[in-house]
C-alpha cells in the first residue's frame, strides 16, 4: 500500500523517506525525581546526537487507581514485579510543573520536545506548551477515546504497537483518520523490559508500512545498539530509545536505557547504516569508471600478422580493461586481423576485418 502521508513535519524537522532517521531520546523516568537531572539529560541528549527528547505526561492518579489488591500488583515477569502500579507511577512520573522548563531547555538546545500523554488532561497541558507532536504509548493503543482526542489537535501522532494485533493497529489508525489526521507513524515495539533481541521481529517494520500505508519506525527496549541499526536498514524513519544521564541514578527504566556514550554510539551507527544504504543507482560515477581499468577485456597474446585468423591461441580475456568487452568473444572467433599487432596490445574493433562494435 502506498504511504498516504509520507512527509511529516515536527517542529523544524521533517520525517520522510529521503530525510535522515529521526532519533528520539526517551527521558521517561530517568530523572531520579530531580529537575536538575532532567534538564541535564536534555542537554546530554543533544550532545549525543538525538533529534528529539520525549517526556511522559501523567500522574499516578491519571493512569491507575491507588488500590492495593492483586489486580494492581505487577506480576508479569518484568523488572517491576511485586510493586503496585500506583507506587511505580508515583515514583516514575515527570512532575507536570517541570514540563515548561523541560520544553524551554529543549528549545534552547535545538531539540524537539514531545510527550506521551496518558489522559485528556495531559493533552491539555501539552497543548498549552505547544507540543509539536504526540506519542501514543504501547499500552494506550486500545484507548481509542484518548487517541481521538490526541488526533483532534492536528499534530503528528506516533503510535507504538508493543501489545497490539493488526485489529488494534487498524482501530488506532481509524481513530486518527476520523479526526482528519493522517500524520501518523507506527513504531514496532516489543513491550518487554528489557526486550530479548530474538523477539524484536523487525521484519514487521516494512510489513506495517505496506499493510497500513503509513511511515514506520522502532521503539526499542533491547540492550545495545544492534537492533536500531537493523531497523534503519529495513526502512525505519523514526528510532526511539530510552536515555539516561548516568545508570548509577537507578530508577525503573535504568536497566534498559542508554547513557550518553552508548546513545552517541547508536546515533553514529545509525548514520553509518544510512550512509551505507545510499540509493538505487546503476549509473557509473567517476570512481566506478576508474575502477573498470581492473576489469577483464580482450588482449592480443602474441604477435599476429594481417590476415591471421582470430582464435583462443592469439587473444584472451584478461585484466586490465583497456581492450574490447569480453561479450564479443564468440563474435570475434574466426574473423581476421586486418593489421599486424604486437603481443600485449588491447584488442580494438578497428583491428578486426569487417567488424563494427555495437
Amino acid at each position: 500500500m502506498e504511504v498516504t502521508h509520507s512527509d511529516i513535519r515536527i517542529g523544524p524537522d521533517r520525517i520522510h523517506d529521503d530525510a535522515p532517521v529521526w532519533i528520539i531520546a526517551e527521558l521517561s523516568a530517568n530523572h531520579a525525581g530531580r529537575l536538575d537531572v532532567a534538564l541535564e539529560t536534555v542537554r546530554a541528549a543533544k550532545r549525543a546526537g538525538a533529534n528529539a527528547i520525549k517526556l511522559q505526561t501523567y500522574r499516578a492518579d491519571t493512569i491507575t487507581l491507588n488500590v492495593k489488591n492483586e489486580h494492581f500488583k505487577i506480576d508479569q515477569g518484568t523488572v517491576w514485579d511485586g510493586r503496585y502500579l500506583y507506587d511505580l507511577y508515583e515514583e516514575a512520573h515527570t512532575p507536570w510543573e517541570w514540563h515548561k522548563a523541560l520544553f524551554d531547555e529543549a528549545q534552547k538546545e535545538g531539540l524537539v520536545c514531545l510527550s506521551s500523554p496518558f489522559d485528556p488532561t495531559a493533552v491539555d497541558l501539552l497543548e498549552e506548551l505547544n507540543c509539536p507532536a504526540y506519542k501514543i504509548a504501547s499500552f494506550e493503543i486500545t484507548d481509542i477515546p484518548l487517541i481521538e482526542y490526541v488526533a483532534s489537535k492536528g499534530k503528528p501522532v506516533i503510535i507504538s504497537t508493543g501489545i497490539a494485533d493488526d485489529q488494534d493497529i487498524q482501530r488506532a489508525l481509524e481513530a486518527c483518520k476520523k479526526q482528519g489526521n493522517h500524520q501518523i507513524v507506527l513504531l514496532k515495539c516489543t513491550s518487554s523490559y528489557p526486550a530479548p533481541i530474538e523477539k524484536a521481529n523487525l521484519a514487521m517494520i516494512p510489513d506495517m508500512r505496506n499493510r497500513f500505508g503509513v511511515l514506520t519506525g522502532l521503539s526499542d527496549h533491547t540492550l545495545g545498539t544492534a537492533v536500531p541499526v537493523v531497523a534503519t536498514s529495513l526502512g525505519a524513519r523514526v528510532i526511539e530509545k530510552h536515555f539516561i544521564l548516568d545508570k548509577n541514578l537507578g530508577g525503573p527504566d535504568a536497566g534498559f536505557s542508554l547513557d550518553e556514550q552508548e546513545f552517541s554510539e547508536m546515533v553514529k551507527a545509525v548514520r553509518l547504516a544510512e550512509s551505507a544504504l545510499g540509493k538505487v543507482d546503476y549509473s557509473l560515477d567517476e570512481g566506478k569508471i576508474n575502477s573498470r581499468a581492473f576489469s577483464r577485456s580482450l588482449f592480443v597474446t602474441r604477435r599476429v600478422e594481417a590476415g591471421e585468423t582470430i582464435g583462443p591461441e592469439n587473444i584472451k580475456s584478461v585484466r586490465p580493461g583497456y581492450g574490447m568487452h569480453p561479450r564479443y568473444w564468440d563474435v570475434l572467433i574466426g574473423k581476421k586481423f586486418n593489421t599486424a599487432v604486437e603481443a600485449g596490445t588491447p584488442l580494438k574493433a578497428e583491428m578486426v576485418e569487417g567488424f563494427r562494435e555495437e
